[in-house]
């Protein structure tokens, strides 16, 4: 990830960073996915323009097939929304960046 405002998320970090904090968007995706790749550079514009508002994670469900189980993400990328700690909204594809803004205000 070029975005150093990105968190990797994996089983071992995701509950931690998930449950404290400000919201975090989650990006479930994997390497191998087109438009997941397309989205790539509009989640790095979000991390910096929206940070100290919402944080941005990213879950590579090759690495992390437990928690694309747990979230039922059946196709990707699929976004989900976190608010102290649970899950309060969801979308899925790629979308261009407006639609991530719209999304994100919408449930802050």
């Amino acid at each position: 990830m070029a975005n150093d405002k990105i968190l990797s998320l994996n089983n071992g970090n995701f509950e931690t960073e998930v449950v404290g904090g400000e919201p975090i968007l989650v990006d479930f995706w994997a390497e191998w996915c087109g438009p997941c790749r397309m989205v790539a550079p509009v989640l790095d514009k979000l991390a910096d323009e929206m940070s100290g508002k919402v944080r941005i994670g990213k879950v590579n469900v090759d690495n992390e097939q437990e928690l694309a189980v747990k979230y039922q993400v059946q196709s990707i990328p699929t976004f989900l929304l976190f608010k102290d700690g649970e899950v309060v909204d969801r979308m899925m594809g790629a979308m261009p960046k407006a639609a991530f803004e719209k999304f994100i205000e919408r449930n802050l």
